[in-house]
């Protein structure tokens, strides 16, 4: 691979915390990517907000500032895990769709061409810039514009099931299983509207379990153990 996109969930950050970050799961992950780097391959990183802030979290929030308030969870987590980067020799940069003072500069995609070339891990933080769009839309539209090989979903759990695990001892786990099939069954890899956008733009996204030892290195060296939603 080239270039990856990977989607850290705040909640797999927050480890057993459940909120805020676990500073020893964000640097077993960052040296994760460190490796990778170090391999040649180009790393761009999307977050979540859950372990701040998960869709309206207060029915007396108008839903547009809820979701600017989901935004700005996920540049606080960007700038805490480009932080971690940084402390292990990582150069790094946080793009946003809106200006934040200096904390961030502007996307555009030729900007984050010219950091993938110099070798940084690019965040891309803050989600779409606009209401009623998840970070799932986000992390699909940057690496369609971006033309990652691949998103990497690293999740609480450890790849896509037919029905939540959590509650249901009996679900099946796919090993693969094509975006139709996720869309028609509805089974929330991401959110359909990201779905279809990775349908649409043949995006290939791969699931696995954060917490797993080495997994995002394992998975994107072949070492495989979760579930490939192909295009």
């Amino acid at each position: 691979m080239r270039r990856i996109l990977l989607k850290l969930s705040g909640e797999a950050l927050a480890g057993e915390k459940k909120t805020g970050f676990d500073e020893a799961t964000v640097r077993k992950a960052v040296l994760q990517v460190k490796e990778l780097v170090e391999d040649g391959i180009q790393v761009g990183i999307v977050i979540g907000g859950g372990n701040f802030w998960r869709g309206r979290s207060s029915e007396s929030i108008d839903r547009t500032k809820a979701d600017q308030i989901g935004m700005l969870a996920t540049v606080m987590n960007c700038i805490y895990v480009s932080e971690i980067c940084r402390s292990t020799g990582l150069k790094t940069s946080i793009l946003t769709p809106f200006e934040c003072g200096s904390f961030t500069k502007l996307f555009s995609k030729d900007r984050a061409d010219r950091y993938f070339e110099e070798g940084q891990v690019v965040f891309f933080a803050g989600g779409t810039g606009h209401p009623y769009f998840s970070t799932d839309t986000g992390v699909v539209l940057r690496a369609i514009e971006v033309e990652a090989d691949v998103i990497l979903l690293a999740k609480s759990i450890d790849g896509v099931y037919d029905d939540d695990p959590n509650r249901n001892p009996q679900a099946k786990k796919y090993s693969e299983v094509t975006i139709e099939e996720v869309i028609a069954k509805n089974l929330q890899v991401v959110d359909m509207t990201a779905s279809i956008l990775a349908r649409d733009n043949k995006m290939p996204m791969w699931v696995f379990g954060l917490n797993e030892e080495n997994s995002i290195v394992n998975t994107v060296k072949g070492s495989f153990n979760g579930t490939k939603v192909t295009v």
